[in-house]
């Protein structure tokens, strides 16, 4: 498995465990470069993996994308297609390829299909990453068609979970949104993402710093706790499914002011939110329309509330490892 420390990897990992599966292979970062094509060359020829799950990925929020257009276009690339080809060239009959819900066009219709993939442009802040994972969905579609292996790929929605990235530099909204109101509510000087107090288990008088967050607010979102992608994961390794790409999510959206205030309710911090509308929102909408998964007997199970809240738990039993993250 590809990416199995990460924080999808690792759910996926635990479940594949909880399920009973043995002999799982998993390499980090150091010790095999997945952008290195005679590494990944000479892993295959010596493990022999029966089944790849390809869960690795550069990953990021908008203002990642945005400077490192470059690498996250190239080293997604990279990554995936010497999984793939080798997985092929090797004889690799199972191949689950993990993507994300932008691939499909900015302004496609709501929910969006399966089907609308390559209709329109993409949203611009994150293109790079999107074209990438699209080539992974088509090389899997390639192998699919043309020689009969099942690849399928999996188009999961907006990730959260336990081991989320909280660094204010390169995370997604939802753990953003997590770690700006916990700095907020602990700090009694700095307001939104200051380093943690050391000297104090609690806030004094703290949480009424007001906290700010990018965009207008308004755009809409899907959530999908990253314990219920797992779950797909392994429902589609378990399952010969008829088609090559599936939307992985809930079928359920809010507004970003809707998140933020659920957020700031399940952290306990009680001050003013201020949105910045200087910088971007990103696509208007973007949810998922789940039937074909759902129609083949899989569907996610976790509310976002119930997601959250053991996001939130994890962060707090970590959060040593955030202190150095200044912003």
């Amino acid at each position: 498995m590809a990416g199995h420390r990460g924080m999808v990897g690792s759910a996926i990992w635990r479940k594949l465990e909880a399920e009973g599966y043995t002999n799982l292979i998993g390499k980090t970062s150091s010790e095999l470069d997945l952008r290195n094509q005679a590494a990944v060359a000479e892993f295959f020829e010596t493990e022999k993996p029966e089944v790849v799950i390809d869960a690795a990925a550069r990953v990021g929020g908008i203002m990642a994308n945005s400077k490192y257009p470059y690498q996250f276009l190239m080293e997604n690339m990279q990554i995936q297609n010497n999984l793939i080809d080798f997985s092929h060239k090797t004889d690799v009959q199972k191949f689950i390829f993990l993507g994300s819900s932008c691939i499909y066009p900015k302004h496609a219709p709501q929910p969006l299909k399966e089907e609308y993939l390559l209709t329109d442009s993409l949203e611009p802040t994150n293109e790079w990453y999107a074209i990438a994972k699209i080539a992974g969905v088509k090389a899997c579609e390639a192998i699919r068609k043309q020689f009969g292996k099942d690849y399928v790929s999996l188009m999961p929605t907006n990730l959260y979970g336990t081991h989320d990235n909280f660094d204010l530099k390169t995370s997604h909204v939802l753990p953003a949104m997590i770690r700006k109101f916990h700095d907020a509510k602990m700090n009694d000087n700095a307001p939104a993402c200051g380093e943690l107090d050391e000297t104090r288990d609690e806030p004094v008088d703290a949480s009424s710093k007001p906290v700010e967050l990018w965009g207008s607010g308004s755009p809409m979102r899907e959530f999908l706790f990253v314990d219920d992608l797992a779950d797909a994961v392994c429902f589609a390794l378990e399952n010969k499914l008829p088609e090559n790409l599936y939307n992985i999510g809930t079928g359920e959206d809010l507004t970003i002011n809707e998140l933020a205030e659920l957020i700031q309710r399940i952290v306990g911090h009680t001050g003013k939110i201020i949105w910045d509308t200087s910088k971007p929102d990103g696509t208007p909408r973007k949810l998922m329309d789940v039937e074909k998964l759902k129609n083949e007997g899989w569907e996610a199970t976790t509310s976002l509330e119930e997601g959250i809240k053991k996001t939130y738990d994890w962060f707090l039993n970590n959060q040593q490892k955030f202190k150095e993250v200044k912003i």
